[in-house]
């Protein structure tokens, strides 16, 4: 099974109740009562019209595209670990 490419969008909202029509457009992770954001996860197939079409919508405010994926996050120890330097 291959699992299709994924690409995360913050989405600023003004209204969190409607807010929660978005999971039609992909899988919400996590909605932000305090600050009014929502993260969400779509394909990346589909990700610009569902972009397009969210921006359209009245309560959003901005939309933001997450660089998680873009991250490095596998590192590799090339320095000497100096901590043993500072312990007592």
């Amino acid at each position: 099974m291959l699992l299709a490419e994924r690409t995360g969008y913050i989405i600023w909202v003004s209204d969190l109740k409607a807010a929660r029509n978005l999971d039609k457009y992909g899988t919400v992770h996590y909605m932000s009562r305090k600050m009014h954001y929502v993260v969400m996860y779509m394909n990346a197939e589909r990700a610009e019209d569902a972009v397009r079409s969210i921006g359209r919508l009245p309560f959003v405010r901005k939309i933001e595209r997450s660089y998680r994926n873009e991250l490095k996050t596998e590192y590799t120890k090339d320095n000497d670990d100096k901590s043993h330097f500072y312990s007592m």
